[in-house]
């Protein structure tokens, strides 16, 4: 079998081999016209016979077809070469230039996040390191553009600015389990950051765009590292004499400082950590993740993805396949809301009755499911903002009525889903993962409010960003309120109403309880609760620094001889 453009067209070049370059006369054959008797491949001015739509592939001033067009006057046309033969462009990395502020800057701010980072807790050391990142980037990006308008504007700004406060509730919070949250919105939050302006990639991309751009980002500070080190003028070299100068200086000198004054001895201690091989492992690991994320940082600003244009997605013509399914599932959520209200006015106690469940039992058994139902009609109102037809006026009307109506709906739904889990919440006692769905259900609230907002002017196009933007508001309010305190304030006001609580799960929590714990507990639980808080309790290096594990070692406590 043949297939299009490998093989020559039927006509006169048909039996020509695959892949022979056959070189035809231009204007018909020998005796015919003004061509005849003229060498192959030459016109009578004794130029090279090029047709319209040939091109000339080096191989002598040969005419060639394009692929899948018969040649003029009868030629033979020949395929391009195939997919798998044809050379790869060039990588990215070996066609953007890598401006010279780049390795310095993304060098320094690798130094600062291995001497500043404490990687095993919370601590200032993790700001310090976001605004040395931050300001390698933002100088880095402003000496590479020579004057020129940089790419950071003001809503950069504002994404940075959310990051770097999520990482300064290492600061504040003693709580690992935060931490880790802040951690990865401020990553999310930093990419957008960089990014900017939407990219023709998706919303997920533009999420991790940073840490993607880290990695790619190797062979480019490689490629230039090499040549910024074989430069003539030996500039790399007298930078690395001037650093082991230093080095040296500093390792002969501070020694014999600190052996020479007490006082100066206690300073060098509380700075310069105790060297060992784990800790030049751990320098080293840190030097090269930070080093890499301001690279990325930078690779993906001296060449940035392209912006996602402002044409609206291709939406389907008729409506009917959308008015029927969101007419149902708006029949079917005003049905459960009157339910709901039929339980508002009734009391908890008629559905107990009727239904025959414990209230926990009637909590715990709708709460996920209510959650279910929340995401996946997010998910349908997304699809429908983006694809549902909108072209006409009526179009418009009625994706505003369903939409708005499903979306306002989902909003009770929400609402009941949230005081399902209060109810299991005052039953059971509060913890963590509770507390956190009851955050995630309130922003399916806040983004589902977004949704009626978009149904205004129909223009989704800033959903996914500002749904991100509040998740990340969420947590940081979140960590602002310092979630276990708020845990163990609720399970003490439990326990001070006569019910049980739980002092085992109590002391697994961080330092951010230990004001609670010791204002409220009697002794001798107060004194067991807080011990096995504050067991392992290490001392901190001033990048480890904390307030909550600060403030905590100040408290006394009791004798431990009554707790098991």
């Amino acid at each position: 079998m043949r297939e299009a453009g490998l093989w020559p067209e039927v006509g006169q070049g048909a039996g020509v081999p695959q892949g022979e370059r056959a070189v035809r006369e231009a204007d018909g054959p020998a005796g015919d016209g003004p061509g005849a008797g003229v060498p192959p491949g030459k016109r009578p001015g004794g130029g090279t016979a090029l047709a319209d739509g040939d091109r000339d592939l080096g191989t002598g001033g040969g005419r060639f077809a394009a692929p899948g067009r018969p040649a003029a006057g009868g030629g033979v046309a020949v395929a391009a070469p195939p997919v798998l033969l044809q050379p790869l462009p060039p990588p990215k990395s070996a066609v953007v230039p890598l401006p010279s502020a780049v390795l310095p800057a993304a060098g320094l701010a690798g130094v600062a996040g291995a001497l500043l980072l404490p990687v095993d807790r919370p601590g200032i050391g993790w700001l310090l390191s976001g605004l040395a990142v931050t300001a390698a980037v933002v100088v880095a990006d402003r000496r590479s553009r020579d004057g020129k308008p940089g790419a950071l504007t003001w809503r950069n700004a504002g994404w940075a600015g959310l990051a770097l406060a999520l990482l300064a509730m290492g600061t504040l919070r003693a709580s690992e389990w935060l931490f880790v949250l802040c951690v990865i919105g401020a990553v999310v939050a930093g990419s957008l950051a960089v990014v900017g302006e939407r990219t023709v990639h998706s919303v997920l991309y533009d999420m991790l765009a940073v840490p993607i751009e880290a990695v790619r980002a190797v062979p480019w500070v490689g490629r230039g590292a090499g040549r910024f080190a074989a430069r003539r003028d030996g500039v790399a070299r007298r930078i690395a004499l001037a650093v082991l100068a230093a080095a040296g200086l500093v390792g002969v000198f501070v020694p014999l400082l600190a052996s020479a004054d007490a006082a100066f001895a206690a300073v060098v201690n509380a700075v310069v950590p105790e060297l060992s091989v784990a800790t030049l492992v751990r320098w080293c690991s840190v030097f090269a993740v930070v080093t890499s994320v301001a690279a990325g940082a930078c690779y993906f600003l001296a060449a940035p993805a392209p912006r996602a244009s402002a044409d609206r997605p291709r939406r389907t013509k008729y409506g009917l396949e959308w008015t029927v399914p969101l007419g149902v599932l708006v029949v079917i959520f005003g049905v459960f809301v009157a339910v709901r209200l039929v339980v508002l006015f009734g009391g908890t106690e008629y559905v107990l009755r009727t239904g025959n469940l414990t209230s926990a039992e009637y909590a715990r058994g709708g709460f996920w499911q209510l959650c279910a139902v929340t995401v996946l009609t997010l998910a349908i109102v997304a699809a429908a903002l983006r694809w549902a037809p909108n072209a006409t006026k009526a179009d418009r009307l009625r994706q505003r009525v369903l939409l708005g109506t499903l979306s306002a709906l989902t909003l009770v739904l929400v609402g009941s889903a949230l005081s399902r889990m209060w109810t299991y919440q005052e039953a059971y006692g509060f913890t963590v993962l509770r507390l956190l769905v009851e955050v995630c259900e309130l922003w399916f609230g806040a983004v589902f409010v977004l949704v009626l907002l978009a149904l205004v002017r129909l223009r989704s196009a800033w959903l996914p960003r500002a749904a991100i933007g509040t998740a990340a508001a969420a947590l940081l309010v979140l960590a602002v309120l310092d979630p276990e305190r708020l845990i163990a304030d609720a399970n003490l006001d439990r326990a001070a109403a006569g019910k049980p609580l739980d002092d085992r799960y109590l002391a697994r929590f961080s330092a951010d309880v230990v004001p609670v714990v010791s204002a409220r507990l009697p002794e001798p639980l107060r004194t067991c609760v807080l011990s096995q808080v504050l067991h392992g309790d290490t001392p901190d290096g001033w990048p480890a620094w904390n307030l909550s594990r600060a403030a905590a070692r100040d408290v006394t406590l009791g004798s431990p001889a009554g707790c098991r």
